[in-house]
């Protein structure tokens, strides 16, 4: 269903034509390219300057290297790629295949295996996720801090423009400078969480390159418990990309030493685990889980990889998403639109249909976990909302369903401005229903009179706050879809 719209979001990857050419080939490296040019592929790209980042984080912070942070997946509308997200993003395309191996779903391995999406290396006897998420934590790792440099070993937090762009605009025709920004702890977890959970599935079909996953993954969390504070700030928002800002990172702790102790099994990260306030304590939101807040889905891969743990503990965090599961199952029944989604005041969201795969995804799990056809029946109703069974009678996914999104906020998929341009692929999933009503489009409708929760959506390209399209609520719903096809 969503996976391979994923790969539209890859620099080089994509495969749009614009005159006659692929947009992707302006990402090759240009011949007798030097120094530093306008966005060229994301080459010898430099960080903030130091003007620039003292306004930003109160502090002078600049680099005097450049970094070469190719490939990935452009986050979202924008041009940006930012770490946190992508480590989400990138870890649940991991756990779809993670899963079909840990239950031995044979059916579902074929499904996600070799020669199975539209990317250049199928074919290559490796299964095309994992070739998928190879592409993003390539991405990651060139954007370690290099040895020798202040902070080395940390990961920078994000790249993008230094300046806003319009809509439409294909990322090789952009005439803004590329910056990196500053590391921060929250990315440098992130690594090592991805880097960790990549290796061990790596290891059957690429012993080395798993090697070297693992070798980064020890030492992003030997840099991130050396410098265990350096924040991203909401200040570092205004400029040509999202903030990601965060400061609360238990979570990114925890989830790091949960995939460090499932691949290596080493006691000092089931210490780390057991030392964390989230270890007993009510780790859940009624958001699921996302970039912001991952303690859910590190509870999620303790859960499943529960054989790993001594067997006590393994069945306290499977009892965790089971009870997590009983409480939106609740939620199902109680619905008139059966989806598990109780926001305060109810009050939807930015990315509500993300938040309600996430549910989906917990509910899944329980089924998993016990064989109980409610959680079953629950995650599919779930999922019916998001196909067109809600207010207004639309199916968020592109090209799925009778009448479905197709206007989603994109600079390159935007058809609706530029009729030479695509609409965005099949697959892929629209934010939905934002009460806050922030955007120009949803203001001139709504600002008045404000609008019922499961109306406050517009398909338009300049709803912003209500129709984007971003890598983390794709990955979601692939790993969603994946679980949808067996039943």
């Amino acid at each position: 269903l969503s996976i391979d719209a994923l790969r539209y979001y890859s620099p080089v990857r994509s495969g749009i034509e614009v005159d006659g050419a692929l947009a992707g080939e302006a990402y090759a490296r240009p011949a007798g390219h030097v120094g530093v040019e306008p966005n060229q592929g994301d080459y010898d790209v430099p960080c903030q300057p130091v003007e620039v980042s003292e306004a930003v984080y109160g502090e002078p912070w600049t680099c005097d290297y450049t970094l070469d942070p190719i490939g990935g997946w452009y986050d979202a509308g924008d041009h940006g790629k930012y770490v946190v997200n992508g480590g989400i993003s990138v870890a649940q395309l991991l756990s779809t295949y993670e899963r079909a191996v840990l239950l031995d779903k044979t059916g579902t391995l074929e499904a996600l295996g070799d020669d199975t999406l539209s990317i250049p290396e199928s074919g290559n006897a490796i299964p095309d996720i994992l070739d998928e998420a190879r592409w993003e934590l390539d991405f990651i790792m060139r954007m370690v801090v290099p040895e020798g440099e202040d902070l080395a070993g940390m990961v920078h937090h994000k790249v993008h423009d230094n300046e806003w762009t319009g809509l439409p605009l294909m990322p090789h025709l952009s005439d803004k400078r590329r910056e990196l920004h500053r590391p921060s702890t929250a990315a440098t977890l992130n690594a090592a969480a991805v880097f960790a959970q990549g290796a061990r599935l790596f290891e059957p079909h690429d012993a080395g390159y798993a090697a070297t996953l693992l070798e980064e993954a020890r030492s992003a969390w030997a840099a991130a418990k050396a410098n265990p504070a350096i924040l991203a700030t909401p200040e570092d928002g205004n400029s040509g990309g999202g903030p990601y800002d965060d400061t609360m990172l238990d979570d990114e702790f925890y989830w790091a030493a949960a995939e460090l102790f499932i691949t290596t099994g080493d006691g000092e990260f089931l210490e780390q685990l057991k030392a964390s306030p989230l270890w007993q304590g009510d780790i859940f939101s009624y958001k699921g889980f996302d970039w912001r807040d991952v303690g859910p889905f590190a509870q999620l891969q303790l859960a499943y990889n529960a054989d790993a743990l001594p067997a006590e503990d393994g069945e306290a965090v499977r009892a965790a998403i089971i009870g997590q599961a009983d409480h939106l199952a609740a939620l199902v029944d109680a619905n008139p639109f059966g989806h598990p989604y109780d926001p305060p005041g109810g009050q939807y969201d930015w990315g509500s249909t993300h938040q309600l795969v996430q549910n989906a995804i917990i509910l899944a799990a329980a089924h998993d976990f016990t064989g109980e056809g409610r959680y079953r029946d629950a995650a599919l109703e779930t999922m019916d909302y998001v196909l067109g069974r809600n207010a207004l009678n639309i199916s968020y996914i592109t090209g799925y369903g009778t009448a479905y999104a197709r206007n989603q906020h994109s600079r390159w998929f935007a058809n609706q401005l530029n009729p030479e341009l695509p609409n965005p692929p099949k697959g892929a999933l629209a934010g939905g229903p934002n009460s806050a009503i922030q955007d120009p489009v949803a203001q001139r409708l709504f600002g008045q009179q404000g609008c019922a929760p499961q109306t406050c959506y517009v398909d338009d390209i300049e709803s912003w706050a209500t129709n984007e399209i971003t890598i983390n609520w794709n990955a979601a719903l692939s790993q969603a879809a994946a679980w949808l096809a067996e039943q």
